[in-house]
Formats: C-alpha cells, structure tokens, sequence
C-alpha cells in the first residue's frame, strides 16, 4: 500500500510540537519531594468548595448544563458584565483554542512575545495559521512596541500574557493602553490574565476594564491557579458580545463538566477566604525571589506565582540537582527554568539547591 492510500495526516498537524507538562516528583524513600514544574495552588481546596463539588458528582450520569447559566451568572455578576460576553471551557488554554478557530485560519498571523506560554505555538499551528513571536527584552518583559510594529494585513490575533508565563514580569496599563491604540481595531487583542490575582506591581491593567472600552480586546481568564481548581479546567474570556458569541459557537458541546461548574461557582462565593491563600503565596514568593537574588541570581520581576532562573546551557543540570534534592521544576532546555512557589518547606529546599548551584 502505496502513502497516497493511507490516511494522511494535515501538514499543520504533523509540525506541532510537542506540550511538555511540568512532571511530577517520584517516591522515593526518605526524601520528601515537591512539585514546584505546574503553577498549582499547593492548598487543599476550601470546605465549601469541595462540598458543592461532591454534591454535582451525585448527578454524574446526566450531561452538564452546556449553557453554563448558573456559572455565567455568577461571572457576570462578580464581574458586572453581561453573561452574553462569556465564554467557558476546559482551561483557559481551551478558551483559547476556540477562539484562534474562530477567528484565524492559513495564511493569517498571531503575534506574541516570546518566550511566553508554550501552548501558544500548538494553539495556532492547529488553525493553519502562523506564529509571529516577538522576543523579550533583556529583563524578560514584553516588548510591546516590537509586537505593534509585527502587525501585518495578515495578523488576526495579538496576544499579552500578563504576568508572563514562564518569566514572571506584568505589562502595565500605561504599556498596555498606549500599545492598545496602536492596534488596529480589525484585530482580537487577547490579554491572558492567568497569572492576575498575584500581580502586586504598580500601575496593574485589569483586562476586564479595558475591554469595557474596546471592542476588539478580549480578557481570558482561568479558576486553574488563585482559585485552585487545575484538576477540574474551568477558564473563560470576557469578551464583547460577538468575539464570545463566536468562541461559543467553536466550542466543544459539554465541555465544561458539572463538577467544574458547581466547584467554580463555590469558589466565587469563597472569593475572599481564597484571596487570603493568595496574599499568603505572594509573601512566599517574595521571600523566594529576595532569598535567590542575595544568593547572587538575576530573578526577572516576579509577579506570577513562579520565579524564573535564566540557566541558559546548565537549565538540565539545574533541573537534575533539583530533582535530586527532591523538588521538580520545569526546565525549558537551552533557556531556563521555571519555579512554583510551592509549600515553604520546598521552597526551602529549592533554595538549597540554588546557593549550592550557584
């Protein structure tokens, strides 16, 4: 049987690289391990939260509510936006798919600085479209001015993670509005917010306010990380009515489970005991970053619930000492590694590791 009569798999397809996910620690006797590689909330979910998850699972034989209704209305009420410029699905990384489909296809553009967050190039690649990566500057923070200037007839999609994800700096609203007017208004503006409950910088944009005031930009947000619901991928965009329409409308039927919803739903009405743990884990993380900058490290502005190690060549070893000690971390080979704020007591042991490293 000849290639020509087998099953041939799109070009698109067959280029994507390869989503590496932060690994987690093997057992191992007499050595406590941490998985500081995936970004996770380290506390157990709050009672009420999981209680209301444990109710949706006795419905588990019935299909979600595809609508999302009570979770949109919850959303749209925390947020004072209309339920119809919501979109839900399975992470925000999902969000995203749909809306790339929406909105791009062979032959169109997505602009996005780079190093940035790595689904980002599978993302687009799916659509057909092509990548347009702008590189950081030297202090790891988006070069917005690059980003316009990358802007061609072809571009459909801009996208800002904000804090970056994996170097850890925030763009700010004086940045973002002064790059936003440059932006034609043709092209979705999506402000990746992932990361937002653990900015403390100055000057902090908040995406939904901004897209109050334009019709192109589009605030994606997840319950995966302040929230602490990873396992359970529940993310969504808030978006003008007919950017959400259109993510909608690509999304999978009955994404989001009921599980999910309820657990998400719960969690907005534990808002403020969650942003307690939040303003614990930025404490944490600010205790890191001045710990690993007096040991001598270069540590970018740190505003996501991570620190980023600029290794270069040594990123495999460095993440061969850490495993070893009993940490995982997520290395990016030949660039660096990203660290999660995790428990103290790993974080303690992260820091052993980097004062002997150094």
């Amino acid at each position: 049987m000849t290639t020509a009569e087998t099953p041939q798999v799109r070009s698109a397809v067959q280029a994507l690289p390869a989503y590496v996910p932060g690994r987690p620690p093997e057992t191992r006797p007499g050595v406590t391990t941490y998985k500081l590689s995936s970004n996770e909330n380290p506390y157990p979910p709050l009672p009420g939260v999981l209680e209301a998850a444990a109710e949706a699972a006795a419905t588990m034989n019935r299909y979600p509510d595809m609508g999302c209704s009570a979770l949109y209305a919850a959303l749209a009420e925390r947020l004072g936006v209309p339920a119809g410029h919501l979109a839900a699905g399975t992470g925000s990384v999902a969000v995203l798919y749909h809306l790339l489909q929406a909105f791009c296809e062979t032959g169109d553009e997505v602009v996005y600085a780079w190093r940035s967050f790595e689904a980002y190039p599978i993302a687009v690649a799916v659509t057909g479209a092509t990548s347009v990566r702008v590189p950081l500057t030297a202090g790891a923070r988006h070069d917005l001015d690059a980003m316009a200037a990358a802007i061609t007839e072809r571009t459909r999609v801009v996208i800002v993670c904000s804090p970056n994800n994996p170097t850890g700096p925030a763009v700010t609203r004086t940045e973002l509005e002064a790059f936003l007017d440059r932006v034609p208004t043709r092209v979705v503006v999506v402000l990746d917010e992932a990361y937002r409950e653990f900015v403390r910088s100055e000057d902090v944009f908040d995406g939904v306010e901004v897209y109050r005031d334009r019709p192109n930009v589009v605030a994606m947000r997840t319950f995966a990380k302040a929230y602490g619901l990873a396992g359970f991928r529940v993310g969504y965009v808030v978006a003008p009515e007919p950017i959400a329409a259109a993510v909608r409308a690509c999304a999978l039927p009955f994404g989001v489970s009921s599980i999910a919803q309820a657990a998400a739903v719960a969690s907005l009405a534990r808002e403020d005991e969650l942003l307690e743990r939040v303003d614990a884990i930025v404490a944490e993380r600010d205790r890191v970053v001045s710990a690993l900058r007096e040991q001598g490290w270069d540590v970018p502005d740190a505003q996501g619930n991570f620190v980023w190690l600029a290794l270069g060549e040594r990123t495999g070893a460095f993440a061969a000492a850490a495993e070893e000690a009993g940490v995982m971390v997520r290395p990016f080979a030949g660039e660096g590694a990203r660290v999660s704020i995790g428990e103290p007591a790993g974080n303690d042991v992260l820091l052993g590791v980097t004062a002997a490293f150094r």
